[in-house]
């Protein structure tokens, strides 16, 4: 039986051959089982913003209610975080919410999940990152920098205290990656745990009899746990997905209103 580390390994589907790359030397292209739960995803998302967005009807269907729903709270989200400016960053937060929601439900029903990657959220911390410091250059120029410059601060802390808020600011996307990787890894390595523990026993049970049988009630006890750690992991794939483009709203409304509120 497959081990619960195994469900994460990166494994080749179709091989493209090989390039030789400086450094690195060879390497090979290969279409990978996260290439196909990234482009599922990427699909979903198109395909349900598709449906949701076919008829819109004054009655709304399950579909379009359901679309409209996501679309009202992230826009509600970046409103009452960025301030009137939030409209214009809407479509990046709702697409970094749609694509990580995405990732995070297709892997409660494939064998991969694409954000239990590190290499993948460290990307979509570092796409956020770079947007916010891209938004703070264009927005403000070199007055960017006073971002960490607490004017709050008394003088003679102010370069310790800057010093620690640039700091802080360049990990923004590693936070943002491991709180992702980590709370998508932790609950499906525990899922993956329970689950053969209902299998285990149940064999065990079967092939031994006698006072083995008892493992029959601790393996049901196992497959409740399973159950509710299943109805919890949905839970945590969208409140993730949520935590994500909240921070992200966060750290644009640091470069669009450079910390004075809006």
């Amino acid at each position: 039986m497959a081990g619960p580390i195994e469900q994460f390994e990166v494994k080749p589907l179709v091989e493209l051959g090989t390039v030789n790359v400086p450094v690195l030397g060879e390497q090979l292209i290969a279409i990978t089982n996260s290439h196909v739960a990234m482009t599922l995803a990427f699909a979903a998302v198109v395909g349900f913003l598709t449906l949701a967005t076919s008829k819109n009807s004054v009655v709304p269907g399950r579909m379009q209610a359901a679309g409209e729903t996501m679309f009202g709270m992230v826009d509600g989200l970046t409103s009452s975080i960025i301030g009137h400016e939030g409209k214009k960053y809407f479509p990046f937060a709702f697409t970094m919410f749609m694509l990580v929601l995405s990732m995070n439900l297709l892997g409660m029903f494939l064998t991969f999940t694409a954000t239990s990657q590190l290499a993948v959220t460290m990307t979509l911390g570092l796409i956020s990152f770079l947007t916010v410091v891209v938004v703070g250059f264009v927005k403000n120029g070199l007055g960017f920098f006073k971002l960490f410059w607490p004017v709050g601060a008394p003088l003679l802390l102010r370069p310790v205290v800057g010093l620690i808020e640039f700091v802080s600011f360049l990990l923004r996307p590693a936070t943002l990656a491991l709180r992702l990787f980590g709370n998508m890894l932790g609950g499906h390595v525990a899922l993956k745990i329970f689950a053969q523990f209902v299998v285990q026993l149940g064999a065990v049970a079967i092939a031994t009899g006698g006072i083995a049988y008892a493992f029959f009630g601790v393996a049901a006890l196992s497959l409740g746990m399973t159950v509710a750690m299943t109805a919890l992991e949905f839970l945590v794939a969208f409140l993730q997905a949520f935590v994500f483009t909240v921070l992200t709203c966060i750290y644009l409304n640091d470069v669009v209103n450079l910390g004075e509120g809006h």
